[in-house]
């Protein structure tokens, strides 16, 4: 089993930490991307990361919030969906990936939930050479529709066919993806949260099988 190693990147006089896992023969890194804060102790996001790091793909799982802004954040929500900010730091992230002697030769692929996702799409429409692929689940994408056309990297929308609210905001940002490599799963049976049971291994197997398309 390959260690966690604690990664803390600095971006515009803030720390970014994460969690990096390597898999060494793997071409690809997943770099996992929430919106609130805390995520990497998240155990329905961890669940995701295992079954990456099972199917061989080496990770790196970001909290993109300091641990006071996640303080704050808990009570007013606004970090959350800042995603200015939150995008200026996983573009950070992307940067000191293309730069780390561990990562800089990887495929990098984006997966993200909620706000996250709308910071990794605009993410991925800046840096179309940087990244190969994104996945979004139950992603807030609307929040990020003016720049859903300019998207190169192979897309993937994951949402809960229960969840009807995010089912038509997913549905509406995807139509507006012009790129070829784009598709909607709609996983029947699930809520916005993923938690009946088994729906969190269909999210974590579309993942596993997008990325394998994309970054091996």
């Amino acid at each position: 089993m390959n260690l966690i190693q604690d990664i803390i990147i600095p971006i515009n006089g803030e720390s970014v930490f994460g969690d990096l896992i390597l898999e060494e023969k793997s071409s690809g890194i997943v770099l996992f991307a929430d919106g609130s804060g805390g995520s990497r102790y998240s155990p329905r996001q961890r669940f995701i990361l295992d079954k990456l790091n099972g199917a061989g793909f080496s990770t790196l799982f970001l909290d993109l919030l300091t641990l006071e802004e996640s303080m704050v954040d808990e009570v007013t929500l606004q970090y959350r969906f800042n995603v200015p900010l939150l995008t200026a730091r996983l573009e950070g992230v992307v940067d000191w990936a293309r730069r780390d002697t561990r990562t800089k030769d990887r495929k990098l692929g984006l997966f993200a939930r909620s706000t996250g996702a709308a910071s990794c799409l605009v993410a991925a429409s800046r840096g179309k050479e940087s990244i190969s692929a994104v996945v979004s689940q139950g992603g807030r994408t609307d929040l990020a529709n003016e720049i859903l056309p300019g998207i190169t990297a192979a897309t993937l929308f994951i949402v809960g066919g229960d969840d009807t609210e995010f089912l038509e905001i997913n549905l509406e940002s995807f139509d507006l993806v012009t790129c070829a490599d784009k598709k909607l799963e709609i996983v029947s049976g699930a809520s916005h949260s993923f938690e009946e049971p088994g729906k969190l291994d269909e999210v974590a197997a579309l993942a596993v099988h997008w990325f394998g398309r994309y970054l091996e």
